[in-house]
């Protein structure tokens, strides 16, 4: 029996090509839009939409959290309001979706794949897009708990997906591009007008959503996954610098870090027996 895919964001983009590729491996899909005029119950619509594609398909294998859109403004010029909503489709409407496909995943007996959709953007930050990185931050820290949650005899597999740049309408329609209103930030050397500016320029992005869909597609049939998987050498790139800004940062202020240690305690003891908890036993 094919399996069965649930994935969000499918109008355009990686989404779209996400949807073609299960399709055109004959296997059975149910896809979402994001409405705006919905976001008000957007957890009951959640629930109430998992419900009745399991009830038709009577399972569910992959699960795919794609939908969103970036708000592309100063902290100062943005109203929270934008905000909230940008973090209720982004964050919230995935965070109501695993707790859904927990328990069908579990109850199923059978398990499943949960790839949820970041950027290099829920990793390391840029300007003017504050709202949009601080939610896929919060999604990555989020995914990595859900997963650390999930007991191993119940088969749920899962992944953070990092694509680089790739023809969409995230810049397009998707966009909410808000105008500077502050006068701080008009100036042509502000780093949220340089930013802005490097928006508008049309260049050709590295990334192709079929090729990226392929990708994804090969991966719901990994016996095991990494945390985070990057989409792309432009994001590769991104990923790998601020891994290695953040050990080289740590290693140069570690002596602040060990010197708010108490006295009477051995710091590098305490840490090794950190590490040996099986707790942070990741692979």
């Amino acid at each position: 029996m094919s399996r069965v895919w649930f994935v969000t964001g499918t109008s355009t983009g990686l989404g779209k090509a996400i949807l073609e590729r299960v399709l055109a491996a004959g296997e059975r899909v149910a896809a979402t839009s994001r409405n705006a005029a919905g976001l008000a119950s957007l957890q009951e619509q959640v629930v109430e939409t998992l419900n009745r594609v399991v009830k038709h398909f009577g399972r569910m294998d992959v699960v795919v959290n794609n939908a969103g859109y970036a708000i592309f403004g100063e902290v100062e010029g943005t109203a929270l309001s934008d905000a909230r909503q940008l973090f209720e489709v982004k964050f919230w409407g995935p965070v109501y979706i695993m707790k859904e496909i927990a328990r069908i995943f579990r109850e199923q007996k059978t398990g499943g794949y949960l790839f949820n959709i970041s950027t290099a953007g829920g990793y390391t930050a840029n300007p003017l897009i504050s709202y949009y990185n601080s939610s896929k931050f919060a999604l990555e820290g989020f995914t990595q708990s859900f997963l650390k949650e999930m007991d191993p005899a119940w088969n749920i597999k899962g992944a953070i997906i990092q694509p680089g740049g790739f023809d969409s309408e995230w810049r397009g329609n998707s966009a909410n591009i808000l105008p500077v209103v502050h006068p701080a930030y008009d100036y042509p050397t502000n780093p949220a007008a340089m930013f802005r500016e490097l928006g508008k320029a049309d260049f050709a992005h590295l990334g192709s959503p079929n090729r990226m869909a392929e990708a994804l597609f090969k991966l719901a049939s990994e016996p095991k996954l990494p945390l985070r998987i990057q989409f792309g050498s432009d994001t590769l790139w991104l990923i790998k610098r601020q891994a290695q800004q953040t050990i080289a940062q740590a290693e140069k202020w570690a002596h602040v870090a060990r010197s708010t240690d108490k006295e009477d305690m051995d710091g590098e003891a305490y840490a090794a027996a950190l590490a040996a908890s099986p707790i942070f036993q990741d692979d």
